[in-house]
């Protein structure tokens, strides 16, 4: 289907849906593959030993009853944390994750997360396409992530659904639309990511005339997620899926 006979965009679940369950948890993944949606998003890191975990931070601090940083732990010892609001769910690996969108029509959708110093975690993306690999799914993932290198190496990996390159308000000032459009085009992406407040009409025009998609993030209210439907962006990563699928019901 082309975006033209697309009424409304596609849905994610950002960070498994974190306004109604624990972000980055198996017990979001596993709600959030029960809406209908598109995607369920999640981060992943590497762990010590090199196993890919789930989680947005490079620290625990924020979500578990630990501190620390998540490529300081070994895999046994993420196993023995909680994440806050699970009820003693442990992070979830990449492969749980995986495990619980394969039966499901959600499609996985992974951020390659860098290290707590903003430095990519060496290979990083041949482990994420292994697993994919291995849960039979990496023809129905996305994966994205602000690292322009990590992207061009799975963009250069071939067989996803596709890749975005995500772009933050810094960078976006700094370069300005037609450097975001000259970056992506140089590396093969399908996509630019950006937050919603940086997307307007003119924008969402340029970039489809470069023959690029447009997903967003931070579409997570009424006014925000009906904005986006109406610049007719492709995809939104929204914290609150259930509000957005009640409105693209509304749509009709």
């Amino acid at each position: 289907m082309s975006h033209s006979e697309r009424t409304f965009p596609l849905i994610a679940a950002h960070r498994g849906g974190l306004f109604l369950w624990p972000e980055n948890s198996a017990l979001a993944f596993r709600e959030s593959a029960k809406l209908p949606i598109a995607q369920s998003e999640c981060d992943v890191h590497l762990t010590v030993d090199g196993e890919l975990v789930v989680m947005h931070d490079a620290t625990l601090d924020r979500m578990t009853d630990t501190t620390g940083a998540v490529a300081a732990r070994s895999l046994a010892e993420l196993r023995g944390l909680r994440v806050r609001g699970t009820g003693g769910e442990a992070p979830p690996t990449l492969a749980e994750y995986l495990s619980i969108l394969a039966p499901t029509p959600v499609a996985p959708r992974i951020e390659i997360k860098s290290d707590g110093a903003r430095r990519p975690y060496p290979g990083i993306v041949r482990k994420v396409l292994a697993a994919l690999d291995a849960s039979g799914q990496r023809n129905r993932t996305w994966i994205i992530g602000f690292n322009a290198e990590t992207m061009a190496e799975a963009q250069a990996a071939g067989g996803l659904a596709g890749v975005a390159l995500l772009f933050e308000g810094p960078t976006v000032r700094d370069l300005g639309l037609d450097g975001l459009i000259a970056v992506a085009k140089s590396i093969g992406v399908a996509e630019i990511g950006l937050h919603e407040s940086h997307c307007d009409a003119a924008m969402v025009a340029r970039i489809r005339a470069a023959s690029l998609g447009i997903g967003v993030w931070g579409a997570n209210h009424a006014p925000s997620i009906r904005r986006m439907a109406e610049l007719g962006v492709d995809l939104f990563a929204t914290d609150d899926p259930w509000l957005a699928v009640k409105l693209r019901d509304q749509a009709g």
